[in-house]
């Protein structure tokens, strides 16, 4: 290979305005890497400043500078295939020659960033600002990652989630938890009441399960990995008895809930109720839950403080209501539901 492949004859700076002021995002990248990222919101202005250095006061010729914002979706299974979703283009200099450093200013103004960021195990979907300086031998390119964040308000209607799990003559539980949608920062609140029980179960836990599926059939790639396991219970469980569960998401790596992103990929998430018995058999139990962003500003509304306390005085209400009752609508939402 060249060698001037190595060694490039300019130094290209990507300075972004206010920098120092906003909020990062603390982003994992390859091999234990982390870097620290800006963070953005849709509709907002990307602007800064790029300088250009020409290495030891050497003239560079050059057939144009520009600079880019672009959003674009890396399929890792499929290196070398970037799909650009957002691609805008601002012209920083005409053909020519530099001998000293000089800086433009650049401004995308009010930019639609639909989607948010994400790092996944087989995909990434990411926002930069690149800067090419055009040559006839080689172009010089810099880039520089940002990282978008779309919030949500609370949805409107949030119904609970009631299931049961079931083996004839030996095992039967109903499960609840007060809503199936979550903020990041929420609260999972629910419980486990066990309606009959003649196995031997040793423990149980609730464990919150990633899934990630990118591309279309039949080059489709499905990962799953469990982010958290909670155990509930330890211990053999009477018939009668009411296993109250809490679990709080704001100590865990989560993202929204992300459904055919550009037609690329998806992440939902799911409750996985296990029960282990004795004998080291597995039941369990999945329930897709949905998570969004919610602002900052949303959260600390009086408005939202009251919902999510009628939202806990109904669970704990629901808790010591009529069992009979809660057992025939888990049953009808059972059948509705299907297998998981």
């Amino acid at each position: 290979m060249a060698p001037f492949f190595f060694s490039t004859p300019v130094d290209i700076d990507i300075v972004l305005e206010d920098s120092d002021e906003r909020q990062t995002v603390d982003v994992k990248l390859d091999k234990g890497r982390r870097e620290k990222c800006p963070l953005y919101l849709d509709g907002e202005s990307v602007k800064g400043a790029v300088t250009v250095r020409p290495k030891d006061g050497k003239r560079l010729e050059h057939t144009g500078i520009k600079v880019q914002f672009i959003g674009s979706i890396e399929m890792f299974y499929d290196r070398g295939n970037h799909y650009e979703f957002l691609s805008l283009v601002q012209e920083l200099a005409a053909p020519g020659e530099l001998q000293h450093p000089q800086t433009f200013p650049f401004n995308f103004k009010n930019v639609e960033k639909q989607y948010e960021s994400y790092n996944g195990i087989n995909v990434k979907l990411r926002y930069f600002v690149r800067v090419t300086v055009s040559r006839r031998m080689a172009d010089v390119i810099r880039e520089k990652d940002i990282w978008v964040y779309s919030y949500r308000m609370p949805p409107e209607t949030n119904s609970p989630i009631k299931m049961d799990v079931g083996i004839e003559d030996c095992l039967h539980i109903e499960f609840e938890y007060s809503k199936s949608k979550y903020h990041l920062k929420d609260v999972i609140v629910g419980r486990i009441y066990f309606l009959l029980v003649r196995l031997k179960i040793k423990h149980m836990e609730l464990s919150i399960i990633r899934r990630e599926t990118t591309g279309v059939a039949p080059n489709q790639y499905n990962e799953s990995e469990t982010l958290v396991r909670f155990e509930i219970m330890d211990g053999s469980p009477s018939r009668g008895e009411t296993i109250p569960i809490r679990l709080f998401l704001g100590g865990f790596d989560l993202t929204p809930t992300f459904r055919d992103v550009n037609k690329k990929y998806s992440t939902r998430y799911y409750l996985s109720l296990v029960l282990i018995d004795e004998d080291a058999r597995r039941y369990f139990k999945q329930s897709e839950i949905v998570l969004y962003r919610q602002a900052p500003e949303i959260a600390a509304t009086p408005q939202v403080a009251q919902q999510q306390q009628i939202q806990q005085q109904q669970t704990q209400q629901g808790a010591v209501g009529a069992k009979n009752s809660q057992h025939h609508q888990a049953q009808q939402q059972a059948v509705a539901a299907g297998p998981a």
